[in-house]
C-alpha cells in the first residue's frame, strides 16, 4: 500500500500525516516508524477542491427555499457553535417547530456554492480531539458528552422541554452510545454534516438510497437527488454508486451534504477489480480508506454472509437478492475460502475507528421474496451479525444492523425479537420490509406498509424503496415518492410509541383541519406542495381558502362544519359560512 500526498483522482486531499503513519503501522507498512502512533491525533480534511464538471447544477439550483409559511431556526447549544436547525411553521393558533433535515438549502440567508461545498460546521469540535480512536462510542463510555451528543439531543427534543416524561438530553445521548443502542453516524473527514442520532429510543429515520450505474445518470444529477431526498425528509443518504466515477460522485456529495452518507465499498471494489473473482483483501481496505478520507459516516459490509451458510440458499425461490451478499457468495465459491470480510473483520474495525466511520453490518442473505422469508439461511447470518457487533465494539465502533427485505406481515415481529437478543439491542435499519410480492410499481407504499410496523416494534431507521424498485434506476420524482412514503411509515411509528413532537405535529394538522385553515394544513403536511395542488385542482380560487369545505363534500355535506354548528346551537341544514 503505497501513501502519497498526490491529488486523488479530481480531489485534492490534504490529510494530516498522522492517520495514515497510523494505520500503516497497524498494517505494517515497511516506510512507517511504529514509534509515531504514540500521541498521534487523526484525520481531518483541511481542504477539498472539487472538480469542475459541466454538468453539475448551477449553485441557485439547489437553493430550494423555505417550505411554506415556514422559516429555518437555530437553537443554540451550551455554547455559540452548537446551532441546531429547525422548521418552524407559522399557523394561525401559533407556531409549530418540525424536525429539519434540509440543511442549508432552504435557508434564505445562506450562500451555496456546490464548487466549494457547504460550512464545516464540525470542523473545531473535530480539532480539540485526541487519540487514535476518535469515535462517539470512545467518548461515551469515557462519560464525556460531545458536542455531537449534545446537538443530537436539542435536534430530538423539537423545543418540546417540558413534555411529561422529561426531554432527551445530551446524557441521556451519552448512555444510549455508550451501550451501543444508539449511533451519531459522523465521520472526522465529514465536517460539513449535521449530527443526527439512530436508535429504538429517538425518533425513527429514514434512509434514501441514490447512486448512478453503467446505464444510467450523472454526477449532478446525483448531488440533485440527494439535496432533493433531504428536502423531503431523508435523515441519512447512501451513494449506491456502480457505474463510472463513483470517486467524483462520492466527493460531490459529501461536500454538499448535511446529512450523514453512507456507502457499499465493496461495489467500488469490483468496478476496481474488474469481477467479483478478482477481489482482494488489499483491494478491500485501500477502498475502504479512500473512502474513509473521503468523509463517509457510515459503511454496509457483508461480513456476516459465511461459505458454509451458502448452502442454506439452495432451496430458496429467489437465492441471494442482496448485491453485496451475491458478490460475497461469488468470490467464496471461486477461491473455496471463507468471506474475506468476516477473517480480516478487526483489521476492518481498526480503520473504522481511525475516523468514527459507522459500520451497518450488511444482511447478505436478506430474503428476496415473501416464500423465503425468516428462513435458515436469514437467521444464520443475523446470528453472525450479533458476534460481529460485538467485536466492532471492543474497537470503539459504531454499529447498525441490516434487516430484510421482503416479510409477510405475520413474520415481522420475530425478525425484530431476535434482533434485539442476537445483537444486544443495537440499532436495527431494515429494508421496508416488503409485505407482499406483487407490488410493482407501487412498491414504496409496499415497503411503507411493512416499514410503519417493524418500526413500531422497535426498528431504528428504514431504508426508502421508490416506485422503481425492481423496475429501474429512480429518478428524481421516484426519490421524492419513496421518501414521503416512507416518512409516513417513520412518523406514524413515532405516534405509536409516543414521541411528543410526532403527536404534537399531529395536533396542530388536526386543529387546522377542524378549524378550515387551509394553508396551515399545506403547510404541516409532509409534503405541502402535493397538498396544495390536490387541493387547488377543484377549488382554485384565492377565497377557495376561507372555504370551510372542500371539493369532497361541498359546503352542505362537510361533516367538520356540521359539527362546528351543532357545537354553536345552530342548525346544519343551513348549510356552510363562507
Amino acid at each position: 500500500m503505497v501513501w502519497s500526498k498526490e491529488p486523488r483522482s479530481t480531489a485534492d486531499f490534504r490529510i494530516i500525516d498522522g492517520i495514515k503513519q497510523w494505520i500503516s503501522a497497524a498494517f505494517g507498512h515497511p516506510n512507517c516508524n511504529p514509534d509515531n502512533r504514540s500521541g498521534i491525533l487523526f484525520s481531518i480534511k483541511e481542504t477539498v477542491f472539487l472538480s469542475d464538471l459541466n454538468e453539475k447544477p448551477s449553485p441557485c439550483a439547489l437553493a430550494l427555499g423555505p417550505f411554506p409559511r415556514s422559516r429555518k431556526v437555530y437553537v443554540r447549544g451550551s455554547d455559540a457553535s452548537i446551532r441546531v436547525p429547525m422548521r418552524v411553521v407559522e399557523t394561525a393558533a401559533g407556531p409549530v417547530v418540525l424536525y429539519d433535515t434540509s440543511g442549508p438549502y432552504t435557508d434564505p440567508a445562506a450562500s451555496l456554492d456546490i464548487r466549494k461545498g457547504l460550512t464545516p460546521i464540525r470542523k473545531d469540535w473535530i480539532r480539540a480531539r485526541t487519540g487514535p480512536r476518535p469515535t462517539q462510542m470512545r467518548y461515551a463510555r469515557q462519560g464525556v458528552v460531545t458536542p455531537e451528543m449534545e446537538f443530537a439531543a436539542i435536534r430530538e427534543n423539537m423545543r418540546l422541554e417540558n413534555v411529561a416524561d422529561g426531554p432527551i438530553t445530551p446524557e441521556i445521548v451519552r448512555a444510549e452510545v455508550a451501550a451501543g443502542r444508539a449511533i451519531i453516524p459522523a465521520n472526522i473527514n465529514h465536517p460539513e454534516s449535521e449530527p443526527m442520532i439512530i436508535g429504538r429510543k429517538f425518533l425513527v429515520k429514514i434512509n434514501a438510497n441514490i447512486g448512478n450505474s453503467a446505464l444510467a445518470s450523472s454526477i449532478g444529477e446525483e448531488v440533485e437527488k440527494m439535496v432533493w431526498a433531504i428536502r423531503w425528509g431523508s435523515d441519512t443518504v447512501m451513494d449506491l454508486s456502480t457505474g463510472p466515477d463513483i470517486h467524483e460522485t462520492r466527493e460531490s456529495i459529501l461536500r454538499n451534504a448535511p446529512v450523514p452518507i453512507g456507502t457499499v465499498p465493496l461495489y467500488q471494489a469490483v468496478e476496481k477489480a474488474g469481477e467479483p473473482a478478482a477481489i482482494t483483501w488489499d483491494l478491500y481496505r485501500d477502498t475502504l480508506l479512500e473512502q474513509a478520507e473521503q468523509g463517509v459516516d457510515y459503511v454496509t459490509i457483508h461480513a456476516c454472509l459465511l461459505k458454509d451458510a451458502i448452502p442454506l440458499t439452495a432451496a430458496r425461490k429467489t437465492g441471494i437478492v442482496s448485491r453485496g451478499g451475491a458478490i460475497m457468495a461469488h468470490w467464496c465459491q471461486a477461491h473455496g475460502q471463507e468471506n474475506f470480510l468476516f477473517t480480516h473483520w478487526d483489521e476492518i474495525c481498526e480503520i473504522l475507528a481511525a475516523y468514527d466511520m459507522a459500520v451497518s453490518i450488511g444482511d447478505g442473505l436478506r430474503a428476496g421474496c415473501i416464500a423465503d422469508a425468516n428462513d435458515a439461511a436469514q437467521f444464520a447470518e443475523l446470528r453472525t451479525q450479533g458476534e460481529l457487533t460485538r467485536r466492532a465494539w471492543a474497537f470503539d465502533v459504531q454499529v447498525m444492523n441490516e434487516g430484510p427485505g421482503h416479510v409477510p406481515l405475520h413474520k415481522i415481529a420475530e425478525n425484530v425479537e431476535k434482533q434485539r437478543e442476537w445483537c444486544c439491542d443495537a440499532p436495527f435499519y431494515t429494508l421496508g420490509p416488503l409485505v407482499t410480492d406483487v407490488a410493482a410499481g407501487y412498491d414504496h407504499i409496499n415497503s411503507a406498509i411493512g416499514g410503519a410496523l417493524i418500526a413500531w416494534h422497535g426498528v431504528s431507521m428504514l431504508c426508502y424503496v421508490t416506485p422503481k424498485e425492481h423496475l429501474g434506476l429512480p429518478g428524481k420524482n421516484d426519490v421524492r415518492e419513496g421518501v414521503v412514503a416512507h416518512k409516513i411509515a417513520a412518523h406514524a411509528a413515532d405516534l405509536a410509541k409516543g414521541h411528543p413532537g410526532a403527536i404534537a405535529h399531529d395536533e396542530a394538522m388536526s386543529r387546522a383541519r377542524f378549524d378550515f385553515q387551509w394553508n396551515d394544513q399545506f403547510a404541516l403536511a409532509l409534503d405541502p406542495d402535493r397538498a396544495a395542488a390536490y387541493h387547488d385542482e377543484t377549488v382554485p380560487a384565492a377565497d377557495g381558502k376561507a372555504a370551510h369545505y372542500c371539493s369532497m363534500c361541498g359546503p352542505k355535506f362537510c361533516a367538520m362544519e356540521n359539527t362546528r354548528k351543532v357545537r354553536k346551537g345552530t342548525d346544519p341544514k343551513e348549510g356552510a359560512s363562507a
